[in-house]
């Protein structure tokens, strides 16, 4: 590891990051900054990690309102269903992309649905005694690009 290659880190990301990739093309084991390169393979793994916890939370904030939020549901009804359609997506896309993490979602879902039912009271002003504190709904169905909760034909 080259004192050069850890200031570079510090002072020019971007370059850091080509070096590394050149070093590593190149089979340069002797010229790599192995603490940083770890760190930061370390970081992406997080960041998926938190991208998805966030998709999670944003989908149940978003399936409560459309369950629950009866006064707002004629007139954002479909924004609503647009952000359901996307966090679907990017969690089905992430997911796709990293299957060992389907385990892991399961673990998160319950404090993701709390975290998104906080969300969903601060914006509606509803009482938190109107919202179940545990999920009305299975992940499978929120994840489930077809299913919507209630009967909700007509809406929209």
């Amino acid at each position: 590891m080259s004192v050069r290659t850890e200031s570079l880190y510090e002072c020019d990301y971007y370059q850091w990051l080509t070096e590394t990739v050149n070093c590593l093309k190149a089979r340069d084991f002797t010229n790599l900054d192995l603490k940083n390169l770890i760190e930061e393979i370390e970081e992406l793994g997080r960041r998926e990690k938190y991208a998805i916890a966030s998709y999670l939370m944003r989908l149940c904030e978003h399936l409560l309102k459309l369950q629950y939020w009866e006064t707002e549901r004629q007139r954002c009804y479909r924004g609503w269903l647009v952000e359901v359609r996307n966090f679907r997506k990017e969690i089905k896309r992430r997911l796709q992309a990293s299957p060992s993490l389907k385990p892991w979602i399961q673990d998160i879902y319950v404090e993701e649905y709390r975290n998104g039912r906080q969300l969903f009271l601060d914006g509606s002003g509803l009482a938190s005694d109107a919202i179940p504190e545990t999920p009305p709904f299975t992940l499978a169905q929120a994840l489930d690009e077809n299913w919507l909760p209630a009967d909700l034909t007509g809406v929209g």
